[in-house]
């Protein structure tokens, strides 16, 4: 005798019928769609040019990048597609018209362009040895095209703070940072660097990619000094978006604070 099964015993249909599952397949779905919108705003050049570029559509703008294929600090990660993204789809909530904008990391300045464009009065930052290809690659992006010339300024994070970004004159309204957190010694220096830029009113825009256990880790230590928020995830890329401000001094345990800050300016000096 044969024994009739039911199809709805079946563990993929239970699968299939369950709502979480629905909600994840859904949310896997959603992910693709914006991953694969925020990707087609790249495209190659058509021609063979001296000078190698890529190019991005943002902002209504055509934004040709020059990388440099030896320095991470140079190289447009999807992270800084994914902050470009946000900042032009959200306008309306998160208008930079006339913000002052200070962005660590910039790297080749995809995010400092558009934030330009978009009518930000804009700071892009980053180690002495990138400033030549940032500077060049902001300057081709944004000539005669934006409201507020861009400002590039050399900053190694947690040097000299103090001295070139005193906190009397940080006001600025948001802070971006894409792909800032990776396999480097400096994450207490760049907590540090954070929080010295932030007023109580900064917005923090941060993408990060997960890769090892450290981003983890430095994502808890942020949260001691920032009140957080994850504003969107896309687990093909494995990134998220942040929203943080700073927390007030009294739930943040300033004291402590105090004693890593100094812990990690003396281990960059040793180092």
């Amino acid at each position: 005798m044969i024994k009739k099964t039911s199809i709805y015993s079946h563990p993929l249909v239970h699968h299939l019928m369950d709502p979480e599952a629905q909600k994840e397949n859904r949310e896997n779905d959603d992910d693709k769609k914006v991953v694969a919108e925020i990707m087609a705003r790249c495209f190659a050049p058509t021609l063979i040019t001296t000078t190698s570029w890529e190019g991005f559509h943002f902002v209504g703008h055509e934004i040709r990048i020059t990388e440099a294929v030896d320095c991470y600090g140079a190289v447009v990660w999807p992270s800084a597609l994914v902050l470009c993204y946000f900042l032009e789809m959200n306008v309306k909530q998160y208008n930079m018209v006339d913000k002052n904008v200070i962005e660590i990391g910039a790297g080749t300045g995809l995010v400092s362009i558009v934030a330009s464009l978009l009518g930000a009065h804009v700071t892009a930052t980053d180690l002495p040895e990138l400033l030549g290809n940032l500077q060049y690659n902001i300057s081709r992006n944004t000539k005669m095209k934006c409201k507020h010339l861009p400002q590039v300024k050399e900053l190694s994070w947690g040097v000299a703070l103090d001295k070139n970004f005193p906190r009397s004159s940080n006001n600025f309204d948001y802070i971006l940072a894409a792909d800032v957190v990776y396999a480097h010694p400096f994450l207490e220096e760049l907590l540090i660097t954070f929080d010295h830029l932030c007023k109580e009113t900064t917005i923090i825009f941060w993408v990060m990619k997960f890769r090892l256990e450290k981003e983890n880790k430095f994502v808890d230590r942020f949260k001691e000094l920032f009140d957080l928020e994850e504003i969107s995830s896309f687990p093909s890329l494995n990134i998220k978006l942040y929203k943080a401000m700073k927390k007030n001094p009294r739930s943040a345990g300033y004291p402590q604070s105090r004693a890593w800050k100094a812990k990690a300016i003396s281990s960059r000096l040793l180092l």
